[in-house]
C-alpha cells in the first residue's frame, strides 16, 4: 500500500508531534551571503556552468547557494536516524538492505529496541521523500516513485553469503563476469539498497554536513533516486578499504582492470550534470537513464 495509507494504521498510538514549518531554509552558513540560483540542467552560462563544477568537484565542502534543512527538522533527522541504526541492528546489516519502509514501520511498532517512529519522524520522512531534490541540487532521475516500493526477495542473491545482495540477472550475471576476469582484485563493496537503507545513508550524510541537504545529495543518492534499487552496485580494489569510495580508486589494478575490459559504464561520470561527485566504483547496469 502507498505510504499515506498505511501510516493510518501502522502509528496508532503514536506520540504526535508538529514536524517543523518546512523542509529546508537557505542561510547563512556560507562565507558570504550572496545567493546562486540552482542549476536547472547541462544548459549553463560560462559563470554558472563554473560555479556549478566548482560544487561538484569540492562535493564534501559547504557552498554558497546550499539548501538546509531547518533546526527543527534537523532534530526529528536525528532522533529518526539513531532510530534507523537501532533497526538495522535488529534485522541484521545485510537484511536491511532489502528491508521495505512497512515492515520498516512494523518492526518498529513491534520491537521496543527500536522504538516506534514517531508521527513527526515519518512525516518528515515523507517529505524527504516525495520533494524535488532539485530543490537542493541533485538532478538525476528517480527510479523508485513511492515510498512503499519494495525489492522482492526472490530477485535478491547473497553474493558469496558476504551479506551484500544483488538482483538475479543482468546485474549478477555483471558482477560475476567482472570476478572472473579481474580476479582477486576486485571485490562488491555495495549491492542492492532498498529506500529504508537509503534513507539511513542519506539522513547521516547530511547529519554529518550538519543539515546541508546540497552537501550530502553531492555525494549520496537521495531515498528514491538510487539505482542501488534497481541493478545498480559498488566494486572496489581488495583491501583498499573506505579508499575505494574516493578518486583514489582510480589508481588500483582493479581499476585499470575494469576499464581495459569495458566495465567501466558509470553512473556518475567526472564533471557529470547531475549534481554528484565522480563516482568511479559505481557500475550502471540498469538500462535506465
Amino acid at each position: 500500500m502507498r505510504r499515506r495509507e498505511f501510516i493510518t494504521v501502522a502509528t496508532t498510538g503514536v506520540a504526535l508531534g508538529a514536524a517543523g514549518v518546512g523542509l529546508f531554509s537557505k542561510n547563512t552558513k556560507t562565507p558570504t551571503s550572496a545567493t546562486i540560483s540552482p542549476v536547472s540542467g547541462p544548459k549553463l552560462a560560462q559563470h554558472d556552468l563554473k560555479e556549478y563544477l566548482s560544487k561538484v568537484r569540492q562535493f564534501d565542502g559547504n557552498h554558497v547557494g546550499d539548501t538546509y534543512m531547518d533546526e527543527t527538522n534537523f532534530q526529528i533527522l536525528s532522533n529518526t536516524m539513531e532510530r534507523l541504526h537501532r533497526l538495522q541492528s535488529l534485522v541484521g546489516f545485510g537484511n536491511f538492505s532489502l528491508l521495505d519502509f512497512d515492515d520498516a514501520i512494523k518492526h518498529a511498532y513491534h520491537h521496543t529496541s527500536v522504538g516506534n517512529f514517531t508521527r513527526s519522524e515519518l512525516n518528515l520522512l515523507e517529505m524527504l521523500f516525495y520533494e524535488q531534490a532539485s530543490t537542493y541540487g541533485f538532478y538525476g532521475e528517480k527510479p523508485l516513485q513511492n515510498i512503499t516500493d519494495s525489492i522482492p526477495k526472490l530477485e535478491a542473491v547473497n553474493v558469496r553469503n558476504q551479506g551484500i545482495f544483488l538482483f538475479k540477472g543482468l546485474p549478477l550475471e555483471t558482477y560475476n563476469a567482472i570476478e572472473k576476469k579481474v580476479g582477486d582484485d576486485v571485490v562488491l563493496t555495495s549491492g542492492i539498497r532498498s529506500v529504508t537503507k537509503q534513507f539511513l545513508l542519506f539522513l547521516d550524510k547530511t547529519y554529518k554536513s550538519n543539515g546541508n541537504l546540497s552537501r550530502a545529495s553531492r555525494s549520496l543518492a537521495p531515498p528514491g533516486y538510487s539505482f542501488h534499487g534497481i541493478g545498480d552496485f559498488d566494486v572496489g580494489q581488495r583491501g583498499f578499504g573506505e579508499k575505494n569510495f574516493t578518486d583514489k580508486f582510480v589508481t588500483t589494478n582493479a581499476f585499470k582492470r575494469l576499464e581495459d575490459l569495458g566495465y567501466l559504464t558509470l553512473r556518475y561520470p567526472a564533471d557529470n550534470m547531475l549534481g554528484v561527485r565522480f563516482e568511479p566504483w559505481h557500475i550502471k547496469v540498469s538500462s535506465r537513464a
